[in-house]
């Protein structure tokens, strides 16, 4: 019986939405029919309609953006099918992505096509991108090693900065709200010389709050009752050159500083308690990208990047009474990459050949016995691209500095059944390394520990037409040497499945998105009391909705979440595990265009003030809001 939901799916879901098909056919008429499709760049490395994507991708853009009224970029990315997230209490606080299932480290994030990142957790520093900096998101579902490398288990999202406007574009935004929340930012974007031949975009952004505490449980031994705020400060560039029609140079840079409290003693304490000290986190995301686009022939695009991204955090614990410095550590990442991609269209067919260099180090107060390694990268993608069906071939090798070559593959294909629906499917490999902290974090690190390798496979049957779009997909990932995030104990194997199912309507003036979700990856070990467990912090049902509403000048939107349950280890280390309650959740805002050049803007979250729990002993947001008034010429 322990299949029995995910069996049963497999027959119910696509006899569902093939009986639905009539129907949707009907309303589909009325909907609004885009010009072009959207292109999704992520999917396969190559632009391409959404229309022939094979994965399993959301596309976010900017009009999304300020249309979704969002306060953070992990409020965005938690209303979207497939992705999980837990912070650890107040805002701005450290953020883990789960995307289908998956622990923190197995998801990559790219911020204009460079790697970004902590080489110790593993994790990205989602809490320190700001939701102004950025134009666009795609979120890739599944195992995509192959087209990606190392660590591409659950799958990618990849985050573009703001872009060039072909006219002059100047906007400005403010914006308050509960727990002190201050919000503002400005940019200015444009392009001069005939046909924009020079592009640019300069951004900056401020927020800051009073917050919450982080730590709500009294029996953690961090526990401190009081207000953990954060200020934080970004700026953004990207700067285009048109050398000719056929050549384009492309700079650009992020860089966010983010400065929080949190509740925690220092190591060695120093005759600090948790009511004596103050703890800061200093941390910082940089990225920048120098890329040339290159049409050498009408069948021939090279594209070389060239980039590098540093994650700083930087911990300090200082006495109240005095404010004296007590004790400082550091968690520092750098990394470097080179990537050059040759892109030759053969009728509609598309060959890819990519070579790839990678580097990371790092620098800690704590000691590493190994703290840099390289990885260099080979790739060759075919896709084919019939009238009624296509495919994606995708092969490649990495080799590891520290453990040696590894070669991965993936085939996925698409068969229109109708000319709105296809049915897809795909299987392929992946590997991860262990990080530097599961390898030598002294207490936990485990220097023998091996890469994790996994198979995957997925199907599902996706429907569009007109302002009408679905999808149900399956999906299951047998890992090999799983290591388990709470333990850092390396099994003999995890198993991620689960369903995605998703529904977007464009009707008139009203949208409506609707996901459900259900996940559930379990580790397996040779003991008893190990076996068969499910991964901490994930639930096994998930279901987001939305509705926006367009009144003349005003939108109106409404969101639900409903989650079940989760496992997570108990506040107090070495007692076994806790039952995490499920929870609802509803948000609403709206925005108004006062006049062509001012919009105000109105959101509460978490409208009922439901009290739940993300990550055993850290405190969630309660109800809150945020009021803000935007200015664009």
């Amino acid at each position: 019986m322990k299949n029995c939901v995910l069996r049963a799916s497999r027959v119910a879901l696509p006899v569902a939405l093939c009986a639905a098909l009539p129907a949707l056919n009907a309303f589909a008429q009325t909907a609004t029919t885009p010009l072009l499709p959207e292109t999704v760049v992520t999917a396969s490395r190559v632009a391409a309609p959404i229309t022939d994507v094979i994965a399993d991708v959301t596309i976010i853009d900017r009009a999304v953006l300020d249309r979704a009224g969002q306060t953070s970029l992990r409020d965005l990315l938690a209303q979207q099918p497939g992705v999980q997230l837990v912070s650890n209490g107040s805002y701005r606080s450290s953020t883990n992505i789960f995307l289908r299932g998956s622990v923190g480290s197995q998801t990559i994030v790219l911020i204009d096509g460079v790697r970004v990142g902590s080489a110790t957790s593993g994790t990205a520093a989602f809490e320190n991108i700001p939701l102004a900096r950025i134009e666009r998101i795609e979120i890739l579902r599944g195992a995509s090693s192959a087209l990606y490398g190392p660590d591409a288990v659950g799958g990618v999202i990849q985050i573009f900065t703001r872009a060039p406007n072909e006219g002059l574009a100047v906007d400005a935004a403010i914006g308050s709200g509960t727990d002190g929340l201050r919000q503002s930012s400005a940019s200015v974007r444009g392009s001069f010389g005939a046909g924009g031949v020079v592009g640019f975009s300069l951004g900056a952004s401020h927020e800051k709050a009073t917050g919450i505490s982080t730590v709500i449980s009294p029996l953690s031994s961090n526990f401190n009752p009081d207000k953990d705020g954060f200020t934080s400060n970004s700026f953004d560039a990207k700067l285009t050159a048109k050398i000719n029609r056929d050549h384009l140079v492309t700079a650009s840079l992020l860089r966010s500083d983010t400065e929080r409290q949190f509740d925690g003693i220092p190591s060695p304490a120093g005759g600090l308690t948790r009511l004596t000290s103050d703890a800061i986190s200093k941390s910082r995301l940089g990225s920048a990208t120098l890329k040339w686009d290159a049409q050498f022939f009408a069948n021939w695009k090279s594209t070389l990047t060239m980039g590098t991204s540093d994650d700083k955090s930087v911990s300090e614990f200082y006495r109240i009474s005095d404010r004296q410095p007590v004790n400082t550590s550091r968690f520092n990442t750098a990394r470097q990459q080179v990537t050059w991609q040759n892109d030759f269209t053969l009728g509609k067919d598309v060959l890819s050949v990519l070579a790839e260099n990678r580097s990371e180090s790092v620098d800690s107060t704590t000691a590493y016995a190994v703290s840099q390694r390289t990885v260099d990268s080979l790739m060759a993608s075919y896709a084919l691209n019939q009238q009624d069906w296509n495919a994606l071939v995708v092969l490649r090798n990495d080799r590891n500095s520290q453990f040696g070559s590894f070669n991965n593959w993936s085939l996925a294909g698409g068969y229109h059944l109708t000319p709105a629906l296809r049915a897809v499917g795909s299987a392929g490999t992946s590997f991860q390394a262990p990080t530097f902290n599961q390898l030598y974090f002294p207490g936990s690190g485990i220097a023998t520990q091996t890469p994790q390798k996994n198979r995957a496979v997925e199907g599902g049957l996706k429907y569009q037409y007109g302002g009408v779009a679905l999808s149900a997909i399956i999906y299951r990932n047998n890992i090999q040497g799983f290591i388990v995030p709470s333990t850092n104990v390396q099994t003999s194997r995890a198993v991620l499945r689960g369903v995605t199912l998703s529904a977007d309507v464009q009707a008139g003036d009203t949208s409506y998105a609707v996901s459900y979700d259900y996940a559930d990856p379990r580790s397996f070990s040779t003991s008893a009391a190990d076996n068969n467990l499910r991964l901490v912090r994930v639930a096994k049902n998930v279901l987001n909705a939305s509705i926006n509403h367009r009144i003349g000048s005003v939108s109106l939107y409404g969101e639900a979440k409903i989650s079940s349950n989760r496992e997570d280890s108990k506040v107090v280390v070495g007692t076994g595990r806790e039952l995490l309650g499920g929870y609802s959740l509803l948000n609403a805002g709206l925005t108004w265009t006062a006049s062509k050049n001012v919009a105000l803007s109105a959101r509460i979250n978490n409208l009922t003030n439901k009290q739940y729990t993300l990550a055993n002993g850290f405190s969630t947001l309660g109800r809150n809001a945020l009021v803000s008034v935007a200015w664009s010429m």
